[in-house]
């Protein structure tokens, strides 16, 4: 069957028609329906298959409209992914070295990321249809969620990077079959959704009362707490290496503290330096780390891509759980220039901050993977793309130190991952000082739509006149957003900067707004419950 005959045919059927009795009759309605409906399966390798699975999923909705088209597309992709899960499942240790395995076990990891995510949108959207009142708040999840979900399986292709390739020929297919719907549902999105880019936006009188999620809770008056951290803040566990607290290392803390857990659960982490690789994975909900001080409390690794570790698994603190706060310590990756891709802190964790905290390495220091993540009064240093990933971040009066790199490189700051103009991720750097002691660029771009913002941020001499770097040649150069607002210092003059058709001096308000906390990471929703402080667009401009 043809896919014209196959398209025609899932327009014939009663639902579809029932439309013009529905709510969404008006004739730009069903127009939105139907270019969403053809934008389902577009450029999958099995487009039949792909509007079948659609249509059972299309079928189930109680109401046809925008929504369910949008919603059966994400079912869709969601049981597109657990496919493809099953597939990664079939290889064992067997049957591969240990750079292959343990690209599975990311791309296991990755995928049900992306499942997960799927699942939040489509509660998301439940939640937000059975309201009657328009919620934008909502929408940012929705957009946010989605735009993670989208660049987990490249995560997943990308960690067999130094492998013969024969594990990766198997599973790709399935990888980019899931990569392709969710790239077709953002689209969709896009269609449904149009949202102002001015500062009215988030106007309390426009958007009603900025309520939290209970995941984002504050912690229990009446709960258990052991004693009183740093600045009398109130802790549930102790990590202490002389044996004064419950743990020795951060790793059995973390092991301890309850799953999904609606409310903030504090490990203290007393001073020390604590040998160890940590992660907080998703079921670990609203944990926060409390240490001594930048210096004083330091968690250090050394894993690195030399060895033998995909880049997503050389992190020494991984955090995907959702709202992981970490205060007054320091993530460290020792591995050096010469070993070349090595994290020191990996973030997947949506509505996550980090205060006061140094995050140190060489090469891909800080991955900035995934979701909305804030950092404030950090200290960052590096060497070659040493702020990167896909993440959807923004970094307040931070410090950003350059180290040496090996001969023959060049220090780069940024390398930004968005793969996708409808994806809402990026980097929006204001108010931090670019603290360069040799040959600094900004960035350069990653994947084509690579998205950084430098906003009121001073920066030495030693910051190139150009700014920017080139990945290869003219890749991406006219699909990214590059920008800079009221570059301070010596080496923040715009008079020199490159001439690329996506780099921009800003001038305007509403994009300075578009990257602000209030918008970009809809920081007025939930910052205000991390206790730390932030700065509004008002205060930017």
């Amino acid at each position: 069957m043809s896919l014209t005959i196959f398209f025609l045919l899932l327009f014939s059927f009663p639902s579809f028609h029932a439309l013009s009795n529905s709510t969404f009759s008006p004739q730009d309605h069903q127009t939105t329906i139907r270019d969403m409906i053809q934008q389902v399966c577009v450029d999958m390798a099995d487009p039949e298959t792909c509007f079948s699975n659609f249509r059972a999923e299309y079928e189930l909705m109680d109401r046809h409209s925008p929504a369910a088209v949008l919603g059966a597309a994400i079912k869709a992709s969601m049981n597109e992914a657990q496919k493809a899960m099953e597939v990664v499942n079939k290889f064992t240790v067997l049957s591969m070295n240990p750079r292959e395995q343990m690209a599975v076990e990311d791309c296991k990891e990755l995928l049900d990321f992306s499942v997960s995510e799927l699942q939040w949108s489509l509660a998301q959207m439940d939640k937000t249809r059975s309201s009657k009142v328009k919620d934008v708040h909502s929408e940012s999840n929705l957009h946010a969620w989605l735009s993670a979900a989208l660049s987990n399986q490249d995560t997943c292709i990308e960690g067999f990077e130094g492998t013969n390739g024969r594990i990766l020929n198997y599973i790709k297919g399935s990888i980019n079959q899931v990569t392709q719907l969710i790239y077709n549902v953002l689209t969709m999105y896009h269609k449904m959704h149009s949202l102002p880019l001015k500062p009215p936006f988030y106007d309390p009188q426009v958007t009603g009362s900025l309520d939290f999620p209970t995941w984002m809770a504050d912690v229990d008056p009446d709960g258990d707490f052991l004693a009183a951290g740093p600045q009398g803040i109130k802790v549930n566990a102790i990590v202490a290496q002389d044996g004064s607290g419950q743990f020795r290392s951060i790793m059995e803390a973390v092991n301890e503290a309850p799953d999904y857990s609606w409310r903030r659960y504090v490990i203290y982490v007393k001073k020390g330096i604590y040998k160890e690789n940590v992660e907080v994975k998703k079921k670990k909900t609203n944990i926060m780390f409390v240490g001594d001080g930048i210096g004083v409390t330091v968690v250090t690794g050394n894993r690195n891509f030399g060895q033998g570790w995909t880049t997503f698994r050389t992190p020494t603190v991984a955090v995907t759980g959702r709202g992981f706060i970490a205060k007054y310590m320091t993530f460290r990756n020792t591995a050096g220039p010469e070993n070349h891709q090595a994290v020191a802190l990996r973030v997947d964790s949506d509505r996550s901050a980090f205060y006061e905290c140094s995050i140190e390495g060489y090469q891909d220091t800080l991955y900035s993977h995934s979701l909305r993540q804030f950092y404030r009064n950090c200290d960052i240093y590096g060497t070659i793309d040493f702020i990167f990933g896909n993440g959807q971040a923004v970094f307040q009066n931070c410090n950003i130190y350059t180290r040496q790199p090996l001969p023959l490189q060049k220090v780069t700051i940024t390398a930004q991952g968005r793969k996708s103009p409808t994806q809402s991720t990026g980097f929006s750097i204001q108010d931090c000082r670019v603290l360069a002691t040799r040959p600094t660029y900004l960035g350069r771009p990653w994947k084509e739509y690579s998205r950084t913002v430098f906003m009121k941020t001073y920066m030495t001499s030693m910051v190139r006149p150009e700014g920017w770097l080139e990945w290869a040649g003219n890749f991406a150069l006219s699909t990214l957003y590059y920008g800079e607002y009221k570059s301070e210092g010596p080496g923040g003059s715009p008079t020199r900067r490159v001439k690329w058709p996506g780099f921009h001096i800003i001038n305007d308000a509403s994009t300075v707004f578009y990257f602000s906390v209030d918008y970009f990471i809809d920081g007025l929703r939930w910052l205000p419950r991390t206790g730390i402080s932030y700065t509004p667009y008002q205060q930017i401009l």
